[in-house]
């Protein structure tokens, strides 16, 4: 297959010929002899995501699953984590048995538990009803149910047994994501101390900045080796927000998710999250009881154009913290870059940062 236009790669953006043979990229060759005025990207890798066209990760159902990763790989998604949210042991443990055979065949890459060991006072759309201190043995159950598929963990640090955790999940390979927390500044470096990685939704559920009492965020923002999440939309946070993230740690701190939910894609009206009922007007999800932010209704490529031209972000910086930095997160050195030898996820994008194509694997979309 032979993809003509702008070529976004690791080396600068230039005009020219991008070769595909079976699954991976062949070649990428100037050309400035091409015409149009496509821009080739890398396909998004999205980290945290609950659902979408009416379909949700959250229940464990694999038919859904699968419906959610279609719509969201028609959206440039060709990378995604199934993120589920907090749940009793039973319903988890399911999800997870659920989901490994869809790992297996790649419909998935993983499965991000978005709690259950959360701040109560920071706990926005979770049910309240499900959250509880970190088990060890629950950890486990999980972890060897997945045999590799559980990649992530959401979990606040100032939690009873938080510390533990966070060590047994990095023992484990499994990235354990400090968020939906009220931690101190000195609670927060502990837990990246014990072996935290990750951020999740940084600015959203978490404690907010103070001079004096500075919270979590300035911790995690001061830990090199964090990588933070952002909702890139307008919903969530400001997209002033978004630039000065970039500038204060760079794009290759940065992972834009989407925190899509099932009504991603759907009309306005009530759905359902983890129990709670959530209502959509105008792409903005809230519960119907408390009005709490409930996850978003963008896709990734919402994600992309938010941050090229909403937060002002360059097309490279883009393209790192919705593809490269993921990538990099989650440990995938086949993808997140346009280069020979990478897989072939390609993105077809056109002038107003619209999707024209999707090539995963080698293969149109």
């Amino acid at each position: 297959m032979n993809l003509t236009g702008n070529i976004v790669t690791p080396g600068g953006i230039f005009r020219g010929v991008l070769r595909t043979e079976g699954e991976r990229i062949a070649a990428i060759e100037p050309d400035d002899s091409v015409t149009g005025d496509a821009l080739l990207i890398p396909g998004f890798i999205d980290v945290h995501c609950h659902g979408g066209d009416g379909a949700t990760y959250t229940t464990g159902d694999a038919a859904q699953a699968r419906k959610a990763a279609a719509f969201h790989l028609r959206h440039g998604t060709t990378t995604t984590l199934a993120s589920l949210v907090s749940s009793p042991r039973e319903v988890m443990v399911r999800a997870v048995e659920a989901f490994r055979p869809l790992v297996d065949e790649g419909v998935l890459h993983g499965i991000h538990f978005e709690g259950p060991y959360l701040s109560g006072a920071r706990c926005g759309a979770q049910n309240p009803a499900a959250l509880r201190d970190p088990d060890l043995g629950e950890l486990a159950e999980l972890v060897d149910a997945g045999a590799g598929a559980v990649k992530m963990m959401t979990i606040a640090p100032e939690r009873e047994g938080a510390m533990e955790a966070i060590s047994y999940l990095a023992s484990r390979g499994v990235i354990a994501s400090i968020g939906h927390t009220d931690a101190s500044y000195e609670v927060t470096q502990d837990g990246v101390g014990a072996g935290a990685r990750a951020a999740t939704h940084t600015f959203n559920g978490m404690r907010p900045i103070g001079h004096r009492d500075p919270g979590p965020i300035p911790a995690l923002f001061n830990a090199p080796g964090v990588i933070c999440e952002f909702i890139v939309d307008p919903v969530h946070l400001h997209m002033g927000t978004v630039a000065f993230a970039v500038n204060a740690i760079g794009a290759g701190r940065i992972v834009a998710v989407t925190d899509a939910m099932s009504a991603t894609g759907m009309a306005d009206g009530e759905y359902d999250l983890g129990g709670l009922r959530v209502r959509v007007a105008e792409g903005a999800a809230r519960l119907v009881e408390g009005g709490s932010i409930a996850g978003s209704t963008i896709t990734m490529i919402d994600a992309f154009r938010n941050a090229v031209l909403g937060a002002g972000l360059t097309v490279p910086e883009a393209v790192q913290i919705t593809a490269t930095t993921p990538a990099r997160l989650l440990g995938l050195d086949d993808r997140g870059v346009l280069a020979v030898g990478m897989r072939a996820d390609v993105l077809e994008l056109d002038t107003g940062m619209n999707l024209r194509g999707v090539v995963r694997g080698g293969s149109k979309v």
